[in-house]
């Protein structure tokens, strides 16, 4: 029985004593359970607990009509409901699912996958231990930094790099370090709100700074800024509008602007570009323009800020680059200590940076990347090969290949589709939604999108070596 099917509890005096004896007790199917094997997997006092829960929900379900229930069928049937929330409790609380969204950097499933070399990386770190805060060849203390710090000057340019858990983190060390008690000066358009409600004013406002805003929602202008520009004033800062397009009559300041603005009037400029792309270069693949981090550190801006775990393909972390005695002062900050990452997240950070020194081997070693340059003609391929054996499982009751639309996700390129290819999937007995939540709790998962009355599975979003692991999945929703 499934959660969904429970029915509001009735009064007490409704349900009668007769149904309440159709339960056995929790020693009685514990023991049942010991029987089938499951005291050798898991421990007897998750079992109880696990056993109480669904004996808890079944009495709950209870009502004045269930005192004819057969009490042999009822232990069989709590024995099948605890052995089932039994093998849900085995699973790892994190596990690997298959994305059939079309949403690259789905939020909800963590955004970037990371490449081969980076998860070799992190297994490796991971297993023993790592030089975090040591210098091999002095064998002094070292700072966590000095981990990825080279390569991320030489991807972009800067002076020196620091890293901690996410961007948000990295805006807010940056804010609490510059700008403390002073003014922040902003355009309206871009006081963003990113995901989980987090807003753009909050940020400055938990990292000590005060807001000044500027110009209007959709046009700003480099009087506007000048204009707000006086003793308080500490930073200027860019925010990339990474989630949201505001399109029409509207006019907004280059970063190259403001930074000869900034350093005129001795004002510090933050560009915090989003999503993390590196070059040109890998701009240049996007369906829409994105800012660099190499081009905002040739334009001259003293702080740039970005995402690990977006399109540079990473562990979730923020980037913070720019002009060394600034990212001095950020590193010596003592809230660096409560926002830094751990060996795990430098270790696949710089086998991720390491691959994008070579932007072809980028191209064709970072999932994002390569899902990015996949040709339809390839997707249409796989297609065929899936719709013929989704065809051959019991209870499909039609299979269709049709265009879709793919996009970046995780706040990237919001407005821009990309061309994709489509499964959509009909069943016998059971609606799309019951088979998108049947894929989703299966012991394979899947995450996909209902439309309609059908399950629509992107092919765009899904590995190449995950299509064996997609038939098994649906074979085993429908009971294959």
């Amino acid at each position: 029985m499934s959660e969904q099917s429970i029915r509001p509890t009735p009064p007490a005096s409704e349900i009668g004593a007769a149904a309440l004896r159709t339960i056995p007790s929790i020693h009685e199917l514990v023991e049942s359970l010991a029987d089938d094997g499951w005291t050798r997997r898991v421990p007897r006092a998750v079992i109880v607990e696990v056993t109480r829960d669904v004996v808890a929900r079944f009495r709950d379900s209870l009502s004045a009509s269930s005192s004819s229930l057969d009490a042999r069928i009822i232990a069989a049937r709590l024995v099948h409901e605890v052995s089932c929330a039994l093998e849900r409790e085995e699973r790892l609380p994190l596990r690997r699912t298959i994305n059939a969204t079309g949403i690259l950097l789905h939020t909800g499933l963590g955004r970037a996958p990371l490449g081969e070399a980076a998860v070799d990386a992190l297994a490796d770190a991971a297993g023993g231990y790592a030089p975090v805060e040591l210098e091999l060849e002095s064998g002094q203390r070292g700072r966590r930094r000095h981990v990825v710090e080279r390569l991320l000057q030489r991807l972009t340019g800067c002076e020196a790099a620091a890293v901690v858990n996410n961007n948000a983190g990295a805006l807010l060390l940056t804010l609490a370090t510059l700008a403390k008690g002073r003014n922040v000066i902003v355009s309206r358009g871009e006081l963003i709100e990113i995901g989980g409600s987090f807003r753009l004013p909050e940020v400055i406002e938990a990292g000590g700074a005060l807001l000044r805003e500027v110009g209007t929602t959709n046009k700003t202008r480099p009087t506007d800024y000048e204009r707000a520009i006086d003793d308080t004033a500490a930073a200027i800062l860019k925010a990339h509008t990474s989630n949201y397009r505001i399109e029409g009559f509207t006019a907004s300041v280059e970063i190259e602007e403001l930074v000869a603005l900034g350093h005129s009037r001795g004002v510090a400029v933050i560009h915090d570009i989003g999503s993390g792309v590196l070059t040109p270069e890998h701009a240049a693949l996007l369906p829409a323009a994105e800012p660099d981090a190499r081009t905002s550190i040739a334009a001259g801006a003293d702080v740039v800020l970005f995402s690990g775990d977006k399109l540079l393909g990473g562990p979730q972390c923020g980037i913070i680059i720019g002009r060394k005695h600034i990212i001095d002062r950020i590193d010596g900050n003592p809230l660096m200590r409560a926002l830094r990452v751990d060996k795990l997240t430098l270790a696949a950070l710089g086998a991720t940076l390491q691959i994008h020194q070579d932007f072809e081997r980028a191209r064709r070693e970072i999932p994002v990347l390569r899902m990015l340059g996949v040709s339809i003609e390839h997707l249409r391929s796989r297609a065929g090969v899936l719709v013929e054996q989704l065809s051959a499982i019991d209870g499909i009751a039609d299979v269709q290949v049709e265009p879709s639309q793919a996009f970046l996700g995780g706040g990237s390129v919001p407005a821009q589709a990309i061309e994709s290819i489509a499964l959509r999937i009909r069943a016998e007995e059971c609606s799309a939604g019951q088979l998108a939540t049947l894929l989703r709790t299966g012991e394979i998962s899947v995450v996909a999108r209902v439309q309609s009355d059908s399950l629509l599975c992107d092919l765009r979003s899904m590995f190449d070596d995950d299509d064996g692991r997609f038939i098994e999945a649906v074979r085993g929703a429908l009971g294959g």
